[in-house]
């Protein structure tokens, strides 16, 4: 194996999406190449039904292609049975979404050990994992707080605290500023960036805005089920 290939975290050749069939039939994705390699900030554009969406889910295995070929780590996904790829995403893989998605009646910490309960992972190691996860996303103290007692800015992190804590290789984040304001945008998109530089995770984040994707190295904008450009910022 090259190290070029080793490099590459994400790998899709040939990728089709095809919902329906006959005169319902939709080509969500019409046979997109994409590569992203350990360590890069992507940005993924477009407007709503250009693809984009589905692109995300099949990267974060909650969907299959319907052709082509998807590598994560050079593993064909498209070869994992339902339970091997809910293993893949549930070890590799963060997801922070739009809608923050925190339990109401928890408290930050009880969300972020969340995904770590489902991991089995003990008690007292998920506590310390997410109290770590908190303070890297600068809520350190704001642990019992439960979400009604935290700003939209703050509860995105908890959610972003909430992927972290399973350390993963790649952190898919979906429309991650859609309900905050242009200052809580920014400071979302700013730990983004800097989870990306210190730590090397992987960032994948899906938006329609302009803005949002001028934090990222690199950004491929979808129109109509494929990809129309593949920008990256000069190094």
């Amino acid at each position: 194996m090259t190290d070029q290939a080793k490099r590459a975290l994400i790998h899709m050749l040939g990728v089709t999406k095809v919902y329906g069939k006959g005169e319902a039939e939709v080509r969500a994705l019409a046979g997109i190449d994409l590569r992203v390699d350990e360590g890069e900030m992507i940005a993924i554009m477009g407007q709503s039904g250009s693809g984009k969406s589905t692109c995300m889910n099949i990267v974060g295995c909650l969907d299959a292609p319907t052709s082509g070929t998807y590598l994560f780590r050079n593993v064909n996904v498209g070869e994992l049975d339902n339970n091997q790829r809910a293993l893949l995403r549930r070890h590799y893989i963060g997801f922070v979404f739009q809608g923050f998605n925190l339990l109401a009646r928890t408290s930050a910490q009880e969300n972020v050990e969340l995904p770590l309960v489902y991991r089995r992972v003990p008690a007292a190691q998920r506590r310390e994992k997410a109290k770590a996860a908190l303070q890297l996303v600068g809520l350190a103290g704001r642990e019992s707080h439960k979400p009604n007692e935290l700003s939209g800015g703050q509860q995105q992190r908890v959610a972003i605290a909430r992927a972290l804590a399973s350390d993963p290789s790649l952190l898919l984040a979906d429309e991650p500023t859609g309900n905050l304001d242009s200052a809580r945008s920014a400071e979302v998109m700013e730990l983004l960036v800097q989870l990306n530089r210190e730590r090397g995770i992987t960032v994948m984040v899906i938006t329609h805005e302009p803005e949002m994707a001028e934090f990222c190295q690199r950004t491929v904008e979808f129109r109509d089920g494929r990809i129309l450009s593949d920008t990256r910022k000069p190094s």
